[in-house]
């Protein structure tokens, strides 16, 4: 009993994140990542500041292709776009073909890249995510997802 409450303990201390003020991902059902499928992630920020805003993408190693196109678009809450981009984000080594990212589950692999820093004032926020390839279909992309971090001042 007291080893299991010291395990509980020592994960939630070690677990915290402090800079984190969102993170989520959404998984795709079928393994694989439609073109018409828009992910779109709601956030809150409470104080003002400069934040990262990160997209986090799950594949295996039937992903196709050595990178990734993924547009990215931030609005605030009267759904003015505040931003909009193309990101390019290698999955895979163009040489030698490995994967990039970290492994924790076999040939499951996870990648974060920043879409951007700013500076956000107070308020509601939406991130859609959309895969911009050649193919209607990708396969091998589990999830996508979105992390907003605080920026620490120091």
């Amino acid at each position: 009993m007291r080893s299991s409450v010291l395990s509980v303990l020592v994960v939630i201390l070690f677990g915290c994140d402090s800079n984190r003020i969102f993170e989520d991902n959404k998984d795709f059902q079928k393994k694989s990542w439609a073109v018409s499928d828009t992910v779109r992630f709601e956030f809150q920020i409470q104080d003002e500041g400069l934040f990262n805003v990160q997209c986090d993408i799950r594949n295996t190693l039937d992903y196709p292709y050595s990178r990734i196109f993924v547009n990215y678009t931030l609005e605030d809450s009267t759904h003015k776009i505040l931003a909009t981009k193309l990101v390019a984000k290698y999955l895979f080594d163009v040489k030698t073909g490995e994967p990039n990212g970290d492994s924790s589950l076999g040939d499951i692999y996870d990648h974060r890249f920043t879409l951007e820093s700013r500076k956000f004032a107070t308020g509601k926020y939406v991130v859609k995510l959309q895969q911009f390839m050649r193919t209607d279909t990708l396969q091998g992309i589990l999830a996508a997802g979105v992390r907003v971090e605080a920026i620490d001042s120091k």
